[in-house]
């Protein structure tokens, strides 16, 4: 489950996820989140599998906890600038396509 964030600049996976996975940091980065600033995360590369089977590679993919959230992802604007993003309210969806 993922949120998408269009005000987020890198996209967000929770520590369970790259558990997981099993994917090794390339680095860390500091991030702002809504309640601190400064804080220290590890940064991976990886890819993204959107619906449609879209694949978008990232290096930003950054570890960070998302607490009281249903989701394990937030999709950032690193993903986002790379496909078209159709939201419709009425209909209650949302398309990917590239």
């Amino acid at each position: 489950m993922a949120l998408i964030d269009t005000g987020a600049t890198s996209s967000v996976v929770a520590p369970d996820v790259i558990t997981r996975l099993g994917i090794f940091p390339t680095g860390s980065v500091k991030v702002n989140t809504p309640s601190c600033s400064g804080v220290l995360c590890n940064q991976y590369t990886a890819a993204i599998v959107l619906p449609n089977n879209i694949i978008i590679e990232t290096t930003n993919l950054i570890e960070a906890p998302l607490q009281g959230q249903p989701i394990q992802c937030l999709l950032g604007r690193d993903i986002l600038s790379q496909v078209v993003l159709i939201y419709n309210g009425y209909a209650e969806e949302v398309t990917f396509s590239i």
